[in-house]
């Protein structure tokens, strides 16, 4: 089973991004990708969200 991880972030640098992504890999989450958000009038992005997935041990039955 898949759980996923989603990290909001409103300081899109290329520092918080790294930080960002060096903070959840070392906790065993792997990083998928990103999802940006542009506004109309800048070509900056406004937010991001990262994210991240890891595998998970299913449970058997009872």
């Amino acid at each position: 089973m898949v759980q996923y991880k989603i990290v909001e972030t409103t300081r899109v640098t290329d520092e918080e991004l790294e930080r960002i992504i060096n903070e959840w890999v070392e906790t065993g989450w792997a990083f998928e990708g990103f999802q940006f958000v542009v506004r109309e009038s800048s070509k900056r992005p406004a937010m991001a969200f990262v994210i991240f997935t890891r595998e998970l041990e299913e449970e058997g039955p009872n």
